[in-house]
């Protein structure tokens, strides 16, 4: 799986998902998640499946237990995401041949989900160390694929490429509530072009 930039979604509501997929194809992005606390997240990953028609892969986040993802794996989710290290989740994933994404922080987490099998760490929350965090990992740990979570910018977003990170994501910074609530698409549209650019 090539992922570049991920988009989170949390908290949407099932009559914006055809037109957050559509605004995100015609941006440019190729990978979101919806994450498995919003409401009715099964449901709204498989609206989003069928409605992408393959022009988009779509996953799901915070998946904190089996239970999640036996939901989300049911719903069609190409990849998995995660706050935290799961072993049963990962474990589960690496079986079935399923891209999982863990999340950790410090050294030893970031090298135990890697070694269990991840296929990209989300390092989170990411803006608290800040890019150069990256560079220092990537020194042990060159071979770590790393996803940069948290407090990544358009601003910034260069910054976590060049220090180590082979992926960045963004959430409610660009699929704002507001935003959402009043149908404002063209200005998420503009807001992931930011980050595609």
């Amino acid at each position: 799986m090539n992922m570049k930039v991920l988009g989170i979604l949390r908290g949407v509501t099932s009559d914006a998902i055809e037109p957050i997929v559509e605004t995100a194809i015609s941006s440019g992005l190729e990978t979101i998640e919806i994450t498995m606390n919003t409401p009715d997240a099964p449901c709204l990953i498989k609206k989003a499946i069928g409605h992408a028609r393959g022009r988009l892969v779509i996953g799901a986040g915070t998946v904190l237990n089996r239970k999640d993802l036996a939901f989300a794996l049911e719903a069609g989710a190409s990849f998995i995401v995660m706050p935290v290290i799961e072993e049963e989740v990962i474990a589960q994933c690496v079986k079935d041949n399923i891209p999982v994404f863990p999340g950790a922080l410090t050294p030893n987490e970031i090298f135990k989900a890697w070694s269990l099998g991840a296929a990209m760490v989300k390092v989170f929350p990411a803006k608290f160390f800040g890019p150069k965090y990256f560079k220092e990992i990537n020194g042990p740990f060159n071979d770590i694929k790393l996803l940069a979570c948290g407090g990544v910018t358009p601003e910034n977003k260069n910054d976590y490429l060049s220090n180590g990170a082979s992926a960045i994501s963004f959430g409610s910074s660009v699929f704002r509530k507001e935003w959402l609530a009043e149908g404002d698409f063209d200005l998420i549209g503009a807001a992931i072009k930011a980050f595609i650019a």
